[in-house]
């Protein structure tokens, strides 16, 4: 049987999080794994959601979606920095493999060109580093 992986995503900005749950599901399915998806408000939640997915015992591992646009306030750099050190921790404390799919950007356009508009696509890139990470960790067991 595949392995089943999570995908666990902010869903602040709708279609943004559409789209990179449709990247990374691909992916996935492209792999021949299976996955389950589990939304959240936002990105600062994401670590939570990722430590719920790992300590579950049913995930080979967590790609961790979202995004974050700057705005007026520091409130970005706190949503930003919070988000990857939780998902970090997260991969470190449990050995499961969780990617940082989080678009950190200044302004909408740039975030549509990196799900698919021209640049690379965020979740197709935290969906492949999770199976890299998760063949790593079985290679080496």
């Amino acid at each position: 049987m595949a392995d089943a992986y999570a995908i666990a995503v902010g869903r602040f900005y709708e279609e943004l999080a559409d789209r990179l749950v449709a990247g990374a599901r691909g992916v996935f399915e492209g792999a021949g794994a299976t996955v389950e998806v589990h939304e959240v408000p936002g990105a600062y939640e994401l670590p939570l959601a990722a430590r719920y997915c790992a300590d579950s015992g049913r995930y080979a591992g967590v790609a961790c979606l979202g995004a974050v646009i700057r705005g007026e306030t520091d409130h970005y750099d706190y949503v930003c920095a919070e988000a990857a050190r939780g998902i970090a921790r997260v991969s470190l404390e449990t050995g499961v493999p969780c990617a940082f799919g989080v678009l950190t950007v200044d302004s909408m356009d740039q975030a549509l060109a990196r799900v698919g508009g021209g640049k690379r696509h965020q979740g197709e890139d935290a969906a492949r580093a999770v199976l890299q990470m998760a063949e790593l960790r079985r290679a080496l067991a």
